[in-house]
């Protein structure tokens, strides 16, 4: 029987070889905020096709990187494989990894968080990545693409600045060495096979700190505080106070930063996802951290 196609994909059949294997089944993959995303089962194989929104330009998602990327962290057995790709629209193909989307919940329940450190250490060790990511530079773009067109700023956000400035000279005196990240990873964009841990979704990719992708793990499944020590000790293969202090002020900084990234995504997203309250609770964990006991110490550890 002849499997309908939705019409994203239809529009897309004489230009993309998976489906001109035969389509056995097609479904939409659920919880894309950038992209529409479909699992495509054929004749010879599963994929996943994520067609990007042309919109997603106003976030710096380069998606050339991004191919290049999931390219690397596929070779070293972390990523999913990629199978083919389009320019306009903007299309990736690659392999349906079978297994266990995780949660919050799973990273919280802690008997994850090392197997989640050996998946970051497997990605971190993929050839140099296309392009470099810095937090500190993205809010700065954010800000901008974000005062410039008018779009929704949290009350009180440039309150901080003084505070990020601090942040940045703190942490540029003991740098980290840069290895391949994905910058991006909250729990659904790790996936258990039962085996390995895989790490997916590479539009945020770029050689960065180490300790930024931990810090952002903790901070985008709202871990505890006791959990971002034993990730960062599980990953570091040590206790290592300054490098979780940098940790936990990356973390911060990826709530400041990625606050913005909402108030575009809330002004220009054609899905219906409340962007702006995904924000306010990041911009709230932010502010009580830029106004934690622990703040200035956290700067000293790791300008020492």
């Amino acid at each position: 029987m002849e499997v309908k196609l939705p019409l994203e994909l239809e529009a897309l059949a004489h230009r993309l070889g998976v489906i001109s294997e035969g389509v056995v089944s097609v479904s939409h993959l659920s919880g894309g905020l950038t992209n529409s995303n479909f699992k495509l089962q054929t004749t010879k194989g599963c994929y996943v096709v994520r067609i990007s929104s042309p919109t997603s330009s106003l976030l710096a998602i380069d998606r050339e990187n991004e191919r290049l990327n999931s390219i690397s962290a596929a070779e070293v057995g972390v990523g999913a494989k990629v199978i083919e790709s389009l320019n306009e629209p903007n299309v990736l193909v690659v392999e349906f990894i079978e297994g266990k989307t995780l949660s919050r919940e799973d990273l919280a329940g802690g008997n994850l968080l090392a197997r989640i450190a050996l998946a970051c250490r497997r990605l971190h060790g993929a050839a140099r990545f296309a392009c470099n990511f810095n937090m500190f530079e993205l809010q700065r773009n954010y800000l901008e693409i974000v005062t410039q067109r008018g779009f929704y700023l949290p009350d009180g956000y440039l309150n901080y600045q003084d505070q990020v400035a601090e942040m940045e000279r703190a942490m540029a005196r003991s740098p980290e060495n840069l290895v391949p990240c994905n910058n991006d990873l909250l729990a659904e964009n790790f996936i258990d096979d039962g085996e390995i841990i895989h790490i997916i979704d590479y539009e945020y990719s770029g050689n960065n700190e180490p300790s930024f992708e931990l810090g952002n793990i903790w901070s985008e499944s709202n871990l505890s505080l006791a959990q971002l020590d034993e990730l960062c000790c599980a990953y570091y293969a040590k206790h290592d106070p300054a490098r979780i202090a940098r940790a936990r002020l990356w973390g911060l900084m990826s709530k400041y930063g990625w606050t913005l990234w909402a108030s575009i995504q809330a002004s220009v997203a054609e899905i219906d996802f409340d962007f702006l309250e995904w924000g306010a609770e990041k911009y709230q964990r932010a502010v009580a951290e830029f106004h934690s006991d622990d703040f200035a110490g956290l700067l000293r550890s790791v300008g020492e």
